[in-house]
């Protein structure tokens, strides 16, 4: 399943998902399948399956079909994400404990240009609007969630033998820097109508020192999700959650996923009321995980470091997304947020 790869909903038809099904261990033949786009994603497609199938099958007749879309040099300069979500799928799924859907199967070119996961369709639960941002109660379900993938695998040396899971080299702070200048440089200009100067500011420091943070020491590390905010996030109407676009993911230190989540995805004054509270509920979840020898006050100071992790997305993310209306809105909604949580939390960053 490594070649002809879709790129658009209408080449998922009947005969290639028959293949691919069978290719992940399924006795199955689908003979008509109709797509509906679903979701929001910035470097991917998500298209509703509606299968019919031949015979009587153990198989869903709804799933979620995710694949690289657009023009080659997008899919080409999103193929290390593209094969993060497969890898992640594949392999590191079964080792944690956080809340996802489902994989019946995948596909993934050799070139990581293209690729295919078949998921599980987890409607009626509705995706997180990242503009309008979530509740704080819904920021608390999240953290506590992702606890479940950050515990397991604590400081696991195992992680880093992985594909892919390396910790920042010199040689990844220097590709860094030879390419975040410029591409803040791009995003100021494409923003330069509505930055403030905090937000402004904010850009200054990223650019300043992101390559001391990449390859300062870790005193812990583990799975991150690397793009935790509530576009990602489905909710269902009992209030659990289940996470899902597992492209960024890479090892690190945790709290950037908690600083992401809170410092975009939570209004200015919604974070200020509750992160501490938040922070202590999700430090609560990943003692219970198995961690131990990790205080409280040590997970603060995590917090505030990792907040570098929000411009850093940001800018990344924006250069990579096709561009949309939504999407403008949305990274600067998110550096809004995420200014001032730098300006509230890392003394003297932005003034």
């Amino acid at each position: 399943m490594s070649t002809d790869i879709p790129t658009r909903a209408e080449d998922l038809t009947a005969e290639w998902l028959t293949r691919l099904l069978r290719s992940g261990g399924h006795e199955a033949t689908v003979e008509e399948v109709a797509a509906t786009p679903v979701g929001s994603g910035q470097m991917a497609g998500s298209y509703r399956l509606d299968l019919r199938y031949r015979g009587e099958c153990a198989l869903p007749d709804r799933m979620v079909a995710k694949l690289a879309t657009g023009p080659e040099e997008q899919r080409s300069f999103g193929s290390g994400a593209f094969r993060n979500e497969v890898c992640f799928y594949r392999t590191l799924a079964a080792t944690v404990r956080v809340p996802l859907a489902r994989c019946y199967a995948s596909a993934l070119s050799e070139t990581g240009s293209e690729f295919v996961l078949l998921l599980d369709d987890l409607a009626p639960a509705t995706q997180g609007d990242q503009i309008t941002g979530c509740s704080a109660g819904q920021a608390r379900a999240i953290a506590v969630a992702v606890a479940g993938l950050h515990g397991p695998r604590w400081c696991d040396e195992t992680l880093l033998g992985e594909p892919g899971m390396t910790l920042p080299t010199a040689a990844d702070r220097e590709l860094m820097d030879s390419v975040l200048a410029p591409m803040t440089t791009t995003f100021r200009e494409r923003f330069a109508d509505r930055l403030t100067g905090l937000e402004s500011a904010a850009l200054d420091w990223l650019v300043a020192t992101a390559g001391d943070w990449l390859v300062t020491p870790l005193q812990h590390f583990a799975l991150l999700h690397g793009d935790l905010r509530v576009d990602n996030v489905m909710f269902a109407s009992d209030g659990t959650v289940t996470i899902i676009d597992w492209q960024a993911i890479t090892p690190g230190n945790p709290l950037r996923d908690i600083a992401f989540l809170l410092g975009t995805s939570l209004t200015v004054d919604d974070r200020r009321t509750h992160e501490r509270a938040i922070l202590a509920e999700y430090h609560g979840a990943l003692l219970r995980h198995g961690v131990e020898n990790y205080s409280l006050e040590q997970c603060r100071r995590d917090y505030a470091t990792g907040l570098i992790q929000a411009p850093l997305i940001i800018v990344f993310g924006s250069g990579a997304a096709q561009p949309t209306e939504r999407g403008d809105l949305m990274f600067h909604t998110m550096l809004s947020r995420a200014a001032a949580a730098i300006d509230d939390l890392v003394p003297g960053a932005l003034r």
